[in-house]
C-alpha cells in the first residue's frame, strides 16, 4: 500500500526512475522533509510516519548505491583481470602451436635429410680410399699409411682433373675425413658414421685400400685393392714412391673409368696406351661405356697415321654409334675423318643423317657436336660459337676434335667472317704448346690465313712454310691433310711455283674438293683458264653439296668477266651454304656489276646477317647505296 502510495504521488507507473536518475535530483532526506511537509497540512501524525519512512527508504537508496558503486569497480577489476588472463592463454596458445609446427618443420627436416642420406648411400659411387698398411721394416723409413693413401688420392684427383669433360665424374675422398660430430639419438653413431655404414650397405662406392712392403733390394713394392678392382702390385727397385703411387693411380682410375681414362690417355698423346687399354677392356667394361672406348680407340688410330688408319677408326666410329644411335660425338667424328680423307660429300649426307636422328636442329643432339657439319657447310657463326663452347666444356682444350689449342680454331672462324682484328687478339692471347707439332701446324695455318686475309703474301708463304714442315709428320698429315692444298695458290701468286705443286702433290692421290679447286687456281694464275675450268667441274662434282666448289668457280667466272656463270654458282654456293656470307656478297658485287643496285643492296644486307663485321662488305654496300641514290 505504501509502495502504491509511493507510486501515485511520484507520478504513476509510467514514470522512469531509472532514466530519471541521470538527472540532477535532490537529496533524499530533503525530499522527504519536502513530502512531509505537504502531507503535514492534513495529518500530522501521518506526516512523522511518512518522513520517517521515506527517510529509511533514503538510507537504504544510500547504502544501495554505495554497494552499487564498490560492486561496479570490484566487477571491472575482474574483468580486467579476466581480459588479462584471456590474452595469456592465447599468447600460450600460440607459442604452443608454434612449437608444435617448429617440431613438425624439424621433424620433417631431419627425415628429408635422412632420406637424402639414405638415397645419395644407394646411388653413391666415390672412390674412398683407406689408410694402408704399412710393413714394420719400413714404418720408420717411409711414409705412414695415411700419407701414402693421401698421395694417391691427389694423384687420382689430379687425374679426373686432367680428362677436362663435361661428363660426370665420381667424388674421390679419404676415408679418415667424414667425421660429423653430430649423434643419432639412442645409437652412439655419428652422421657420418651411420652414412658410412649406408653407403657400404647399399652403395657402389669403390673402396681401395693396400700395403707397401720391401724388396730384397731395398726397392719398394705397392699392392692396391679395390672392392670392384683386382688387386694389382707395383714394384720399383730404385725406392721411388711416387712412380709407384702414379702407377697404382692410373690403375685404379683405368679400372674405375675407363671412358675417362681413355680420355686422359688420348689427352696425353699416350695412342699406344689408349689402343691397348681399349682392347684389354672393351669385353668387360659396362654396356655405356663401351661406346666412348672405341671412340677414343678410333681417336688414337687416327693420330698414329697408319696406311690403314682412316679405314679402321671409320669402322670404330661406326661400330660405337651401332651401340649408342644417339652417341652424337661419333657423328662429329665420322663426318671429321670423311671430310678429311676427301669424302666431303659422304660427310655432309651424314650431317644430315644426324640432324634428322636428332629430332632437327636444335634438337636432340648438342650444338657443340656439329662443329664438323658446319664447317663443311660454311656456317661460320655457329661453328664459332660452337669452338668457344668447346673450350668451356673441355677446359681449354677440344673435347670433340682433336689437334690444336682451342682459341687456335676459334681464330680460325674469326677470319672465316673476317674479322681479322679479333683474329689477330685471339693468336695473341691463346696459349698453345710450341713444343707441340699439332699446335704448331694449327697455329701457322691460321697465321697464314690471317696474313692473305689481310693481304701479306709474303708473310702469308712464310707461315705456310713452317705448316710444311710440320706437315711432313704423318699425324700432322693424318689430321689435317687437305690443308696443304690452301698454300699453292699463295705459292704461285708470289712465283714460288715449285712450292705450289709440291704443296699439291702433298697429298698424293687424295682426291679432295679443297685440293681440286686450289689447283684449279694455280692454273688460272698460270693462265690455264681451260684446265682451270676443268678443275673446278671436278670438284663441284666430287662433292655436290659442298657449297666453296661453287663460290670459288664463281670468283673464277666473275674475274673472268662472265657475270651470268658467276652468278648461277653464287646462287648453287648459297644454296649449299645458306649461312655463309661470301657467295652472298660476290653475288652481290655481280648484281651491282649488272646495274641491279636493290638487288644488290638486299644480297649485301642478308650476308651482314652471317658477318656483320665484315668491313669490306660494310663498304660494298655503302658504295652501293650512294649509286641507287
Amino acid at each position: 500500500m505504501a509502495e502504491g502510495m509511493l507510486g501515485g504521488m511520484l507520478g504513476g507507473e509510467e514514470e522512469k526512475p531509472e532514466v530519471e536518475a541521470a538527472e540532477p535530483l535532490p537529496g533524499a532526506e530533503a525530499f522527504a522533509a519536502a513530502v512531509a511537509a505537504k502531507l503535514a497540512g492534513g495529518d500530522p501524525e501521518v506526516a512523522r510516519d511518512t518522513s520517517a519512512f521515506l527517510k529509511k527508504q533514503a538510507q537504504l537508496l544510500d547504502t544501495q548505491n554505495r554497494y552499487l558503486e564498490e560492486e561496479h569497480g570490484l566487477r571491472m577489476a575482474h574483468l580486467r583481470h579476466q581480459l588479462a588472463e584471456e590474452n595469456m592463454r592465447r599468447f600460450g596458445l600460440r607459442l604452443r602451436v608454434g612449437f608444435q609446427l617448429f617440431l613438425v618443420l624439424l621433424a620433417t627436416v631431419i627425415g628429408a635429410g635422412l632420406l637424402v642420406v639414405v638415397y645419395d648411400a644407394f646411388h653413391s659411387r666415390n672412390v674412398i680410399i683407406h689408410s694402408f698398411d704399412i710393413a714394420p721394416g719400413l714404418a720408420t723409413t717411409s711414409p705412414g699409411g695415411k700419407i701414402v693413401a693421401a698421395s694417391l688420392l691427389d694423384r687420382l684427383t689430379r687425374l679426373q682433373a686432367a680428362t677436362r669433360t663435361a661428363a660426370d665424374k665420381r667424388g674421390l675422398s679419404n676415408a679418415w675425413t667424414n667425421e660429423i660430430s653430430i649423434e643419432i639419438p639412442e645409437t652412439g653413431l655419428s652422421v657420418g658414421q651411420f652414412e658410412h655404414l649406408l653407403r657400404a650397405r647399399f652403395g657402389h662406392d669403390e673402396q681401395i685400400d693396400g700395403d707397401l712392403t720391401k724388396t730384397d733390394a731395398d726397392g719398394l713394392v705397392l699392392t692396391v685393392r679395390g672392392t670392384h678392382v683386382l688387386p694389382k702390385t707395383f714394384a720399383d727397385q730404385s725406392g721411388h714412391l711416387e712412380s709407384l703411387v702414379n702407377a697404382a693411380a692410373e690403375y685404379i682410375y683405368g679400372e674405375s673409368e675407363p671412358g675417362l681414362f681413355a680420355k686422359y690417355l688420348i689427352d696425353a698423346d699416350r695412342r699406344d696406351d689408349v689402343i691397348a687399354f681399349a682392347k684389354a677392356h672393351l669385353a668387360r667394361v659396362s654396356p655405356e661405356e663401351r661406346p666412348i672406348l672405341l671412340n677414343y680407340w678410333a681417336n688414337a688410330v687416327l693420330d698414329k697415321a697408319a696406311p690403314s688408319a682412316i679405314t679402321e677408326a671409320l669402322l670404330l666410329y661406326k661400330e660405337a654409334l651401332r651401340l649408342k644411335p644417339d652417341y652424337w660425338v661419333a657423328y662429329n667424328n665420322i663426318m671429321d675423318t670423311l671430310g678429311n680423307a676427301g669424302d666431303v660429300e659422304g660427310a655432309i649426307r651424314v650431317g644430315k643423317e644426324m640432324i634428322r636422328n636428332a629430332g632437327g636442329r636444335p634438337g636432340r643432339a648438342p650444338e657443340i657436336t656439329y662443329q664438323a657439319y658446319d664447317s663443311l657447310v660454311e656456317n661460320d657463326q655457329a661453328m664459332r660459337a660452337e669452338e668457344l663452347a668447346d673450350i668451356e666444356a673441355s677446359g681449354g682444350g677440344t673435347m670433340v676434335t682433336s689437334g690444336g689449342a682451342g682459341g687456335l680454331n676459334v681464330a680460325w672462324a674469326d677470319i672465316l667472317l673476317h674479322e681479322t682484328d679479333t683474329a689477330r687478339l685471339r693468336l695473341q692471347t691463346t696459349v698453345w704448346d710450341k713444343n707441340s707439332l699439332s699446335d704448331v701446324a694449327i697455329a701457322s695455318f691460321v697465321e697464314a690465313l690471317l696474313a692473305a686475309e689481310l693481304g701479306d703474301l709474303a708473310s702469308s708463304a712464310n707461315a705456310w712454310d713452317v705448316f710444311a714442315k710440320t706437315y711432313a709428320d704423318p699425324a700432322v698429315a693424318g689430321q689435317n691433310t687437305p690443308m696443304i692444298c690452301y698454300a699453292a695458290p699463295i705459292y704461285e701468286e708470289i712465283g714460288q711455283s715449285r712450292k705450289a705443286d709440291a704443296a699439291l702433290n702433298a697429298v698424293g692421290t687424295l682426291a679432295h674438293p679443297d685440293c681440286y679447286r686450289n689447283r684449279a687456281e694455280v692454273l688460272d694464275l698460270r693462265g690455264d683458264w681451260t684446265g682451270a675450268q676443268e678443275w673446278y667441274v671436278k670438284a663441284i662434282k666430287l662433292a655436290p653439296s659442298y657449297p666453296d666448289g661453287n663460290y670459288y668457280w664463281g670468283v673464277a667466272l666473275f674475274k673472268h668477266g662472265d657475270l651470268k656463270g658467276a652468278e648461277e654458282q653464287f646462287r648453287l654456293a648459297n644454296h649449299n651454304g645458306p649461312h655463309w656470307a661470301d657467295p652472298l656478297k660476290a653475288w652481290g658485287d655481280v648484281l651491282v656489276k649488272q646495274g641491279k643496285t636493290k638487288e644488290a643492296l638486299a644480297k649485301y644486307d642478308e650476308a651482314l646477317k652471317y658477318a656483320p663485321n665484315w668491313k669490306q662488305l660494310k663498304e660494298a654496300r655503302e658504295a652501293a647505296a650512294k649509286q641507287r641514290m
